[in-house]
């Protein structure tokens, strides 16, 4: 086989190969359906199965925030979402979650007889402990349009969002072993009353304190705001042992818990 020869199969086989690998874009998966009455279903078929597996991919690069910023869920994904957040596999996430800051609990020194008041945990509210869902399912959402503030705010205001599943047990397992709870929200200060009497209604109480953002917060990005409330526990001396949010930003920032745990939402995102 002469030089020329050689180097064209290479080439050939390094484009075979990226056409491989671009077929799994979906907008290439889109393009060139068959017409033909024996091909359809088939291709119908091949479609859907690669749609599923690519909505799925990006649902879990959302969650390990590797897809950041994202305004509006793809519209090909949308129902892919809302069948994961209404689902049962969305209710064993949520209680796997749980299951791990139950098993961090076994790594801290305080309990009930020996804390000293100064011992911490964070929650956040909107989709860790009361949840939206229900508003998406009036509006018919999941993603698929920017968030209307004004009309979720309308709804906030009816004090009507259920408790996360399993949310409200280990809300009250770690107050009852002694651990303050600072629930910190991106949620706006004239909206305190609303989330005082939801969060009863749901069934949670007992916190330390709730902060909401002020007018002084509004135009700061969720990550910073919720960093400098952190900043300002620990300069009083509090020792954070956990923060729980369904976002990334609840997380982020310094300065840093002892562990962070993220629940699922792929609804939205905050930065």
């Amino acid at each position: 086989m002469d030089r020329s020869m050689f180097l064209s199969l290479a080439l050939a086989s390094l484009l075979v190969g990226v056409v491989s690998a671009g077929d799994w874009n979906i907008l290439n998966q889109l393009k060139g359906l068959g017409s033909s009455s024996s091909q359809k279903g088939a291709v119908s078929s091949g479609i859907k199965t690669n749609l599923k597996g690519y909505c799925e991919s990006w649902r879990i690069n959302v969650e390990v925030n590797n897809i950041r910023n994202f305004d509006v869920v793809p519209q090909e994904c949308v129902s892919h979402v809302e069948d994961y957040m209404t689902s049962s596999q969305y209710k064993d996430d949520v209680a796997r979650a749980v299951d791990e800051v139950i098993l961090h609990f076994g790594s801290m020194c305080c309990s009930k007889t020996k804390c000293d008041g100064m011992d911490v945990w964070i929650f956040d509210i909107d989709d860790t402990l009361l949840s939206t869902i229900p508003y998406h399912k009036k509006n018919g959402f999941f993603g698929g349009e920017k968030l209307n503030s004004t009309k979720f705010e309308e709804w906030i205001r009816k004090s009507k969002a259920p408790s996360v599943p399993h949310m409200k047990k280990l809300y009250h397992e770690i107050r009852e072993r002694g651990i303050k709870i600072f629930l910190i929200s991106s949620r706006k200060e004239y909206l305190r009353s609303a989330t005082v009497n939801n969060l009863i209604q749901a069934g949670y109480y007992g916190w330390s304190n709730l902060m909401l953002r002020g007018l002084e917060d509004e135009q700061k990005e969720v990550k910073q705001y919720k960093s400098e409330k952190r900043t300002w526990l620990t300069s009083l001396g509090y020792r954070v042992w956990g923060v729980m949010g369904d976002q990334w930003s609840s997380l982020a920032g310094c300065p840093l818990p002892k562990r962070t745990f993220k629940l699922p939402n792929s609804i939205y995102y905050v930065a």
